[in-house]
């Protein structure tokens, strides 16, 4: 006889499987996604994890809610333009947790389906239900073309910035799927990275800016985050309030206004991108000139008194500083705070501390360049002795000053992780190429609203300005008058608008003996001089019934990028402005011309008066 064999126990029912994913994905990806045609794919996001790319697109949530760089984009609200370029670091969707709604599974399904059809093929939309995660949401992500990228990729300091070209040498059906919209998934250690204070000063701060209306200023070294950390956190304070005001304070790097703007602005839209993305129209602004204060810390202080004067304190502000905070720099940065008399310093410091905390105690016990602490009464060498306590706010103005007397404030320190590339060699470098990018940025709006032909910048009709109709004045050096028109063609002039009347003026030009502190309206590129017409031709953005109020014409050491004078498209032939036949020894010449540097001229500036 057999062996007697056990009886066998019953196999458990085998469990569901999900259907087969239409794209191959790599093992620890779990986001599907789904090539609709036309330039657009799905994404089904679970809750809790990210999607980091490179690349621009447009992003709908068509379901569920998601985070873009603090930004919550919800179910049915408008799609965002998305910027995650090759010069910062990357972006990434990621996906949030909502309430589990109030229906059944089929329900919801039901109404997955509804909101699934007006984007999609039946069969697009089976496979977006057979794969939808528990409390996910489902992303669309458009190829994204409009006239301001066509305009900044076409010259070749910019051509790289939107997308790359490179090939990686492994690739599978996801790579050519994203590479259709222009997009490539990146690591996540690549994408931004908050650290635990980081994350803690963002939940606090607004928190205090949802119960009123706080000034919060951002300081510590250069490349330390202070940007990013401003973006994130206006993006945040949007979700929940409908403006934040903004003060940019750093010439170099400035965020939303080409260089060597102090602006105030009033912000209402998330910022999706780096600053060249977004130009914004400041409700006020001053032209200082040049990409750093060195030397002229007086002019730089009064510029950020009188655009600090227009803060009604109807919204919270944030104010962005220099990452200049050694020496002389340190002590203009307690000068500042005492003169906007933050309620919060967010001091950003990585390993390497390399500035004192900026504790309201520490304030009040050191002097800075021109306002003295409490205590310490003692003279230093280099300040002005003339100059006195000018620099603090009069009594007329404490009155109509947005804010109190210093007061103290709270310091809330934040441990820096950003990733950057910059170092002391290449520093330079890159803050050139981001001063490009913020020009072109500018004058990207010169193109039409809607995607086309490229135009050409010389083939726009500049508007004419009659000589006796704005008064002159380079900001950033001395140049004979007899010269001051050969400084200003070419140039980027900033079309401000002073007190002074121009009418009465003769013939011109007229010539300015000091820099004006006034408003700025915007900026422009003097593209020709008409001698015989006695007429500047002025190529600009602005609006004709804004242009109207310009009286005055300031040339700064901002350059206009070189790309512009040599790449523009249209008939080959002789580039305007671009030789190498040029007399050096011209009074008030350089060899640095193109950066915009001057050597001081040894003759006085004239200024021309009324006949």
């Amino acid at each position: 006889t057999p062996e007697a064999r056990p009886t066998p126990r019953p196999r458990p029912s085998p469990r569901p499987q999900p259907a087969r994913l239409a794209q191959p994905r790599h093992a620890n990806i779990t986001q599907p996604t789904l090539d609709l045609g036309s330039g657009r794919a799905l994404l089904l996001l679970p809750t809790g994890e990210g999607f980091t790319f490179s690349g621009i697109c447009r992003v709908t949530c068509i379901y569920g809610q998601v985070e873009i760089y603090g930004h919550v984009i919800k179910q049915g609200q408008p799609a965002r333009d998305v910027y995650s370029t090759y010069t910062h670091a990357y972006l990434t969707i990621n996906g949030v947790e909502y309430p589990e709604p109030e229906k059944s599974e089929k329900e919801i399904r039901r109404e997955i389906r509804a909101l699934l059809k007006p984007h999609m093929r039946l069969d697009d939309r089976n496979w977006a239900i057979q794969n939808f995660p528990p409390l996910g949401s489902v992303v669309l992500l458009e190829q994204l073309r409009t006239s301001a990228v066509d305009f900044m990729s076409f010259y070749a300091c910019a051509s790289y910035v939107f997308l790359q070209e490179n090939t990686p040498m492994r690739t599978n059906a996801e790579y050519l799927l994203l590479k259709k919209i222009g997009l490539r998934r990146q690591r996540k250690k690549r994408g931004i990275c908050l650290s635990e204070s980081g994350l803690c000063a963002l939940e606090e701060l607004v928190s205090v800016c949802c119960d009123g209306c706080p000034v919060i200023l951002l300081c510590g070294p250069c490349d330390i985050g202070k940007s990013t950390f401003s973006r994130i956190l206006i993006n945040r304070l949007l979700n929940s309030l409908p403006a934040v005001d903004y003060l940019e304070c750093d010439l170099g790097q400035t965020e939303f206004t080409p260089p060597g703007c102090v602006a105030l602005l009033n912000i209402t839209e998330p910022l999706l991108g780096p600053p060249f993305t977004h130009p914004r129209r400041p409700q006020k602004m001053a032209y200082y000139g040049k990409m750093s204060c060195h030397n002229d810390y007086e002019n730089y202080i009064e510029i950020v008194k009188y655009v600090f004067r227009d803060y009604r304190r109807e919204s919270p502000l944030i104010i962005n500083t220099m990452g200049w905070v050694k020496e002389d720099g340190l002590l203009l940065l307690v000068d500042l705070i005492r003169l906007l008399c933050p309620n919060y310093v967010v001091q950003l410091s990585g390993r390497n501390k390399t500035m004192s905390a900026l504790t309201s105690e520490y304030v009040e016990l050191t002097d800075g360049l021109y306002t003295k602490s409490k205590i310490k009464r003692r003279h230093r060498g280099f300040e002005i002795q003339e100059f006195g306590d000018s620099l603090e706010f009069t009594d007329e103005e404490k009155d109509s000053c947005p804010v109190p007397a210093f007061t103290g404030h709270k310091l809330i320190d934040v441990h820096s992780e950003f990733l950057c590339d910059k170092n002391e060699k290449n520093r330079a470098k890159y803050n050139k190429i981001f001063r490009d990018l913020a020009v072109l940025g500018y004058l990207s709006q010169l193109m039409p609203p809607v995607p086309g032909p490229l135009t050409p910048l010389h083939s726009l009709t500049p508007y004419q300005v009659p000589f006796n109709a704005v008064a002159l004045r380079i900001t950033h050096a001395d140049v004979a008058p007899s010269h001051i028109l050969y400084a200003v063609n070419a140039s980027w002039v900033g079309l401000c608008k002073i007190v002074d009347d121009m009418k009465g003026y003769t013939r011109g030009p007229i010539l300015l003996a000091q820099n004006p502190i006034c408003d700025c309206l915007g900026f422009g590129i003097c593209r020709g001089i008409d001698m015989d017409q006695r007429l500047y031709h002025i190529l600009t953005p602005l609006p004709p019934e804004e242009l109207k109020a310009v009286n005055c014409l300031l040339v700064g050491a901002i350059p206009i990028p070189h790309c512009i004078f040599k790449k523009q498209p249209g008939p080959e032939g002789t580039i305007p402005y671009v030789t190498t036949d040029y007399n050096f020894k011209l009074p008030g010449a350089s060899e640095k011309i193109g950066d915009r540097e001057y050597e001081h001229a040894s003759l006085g500036f004239k200024s021309y008066k009324r006949k």
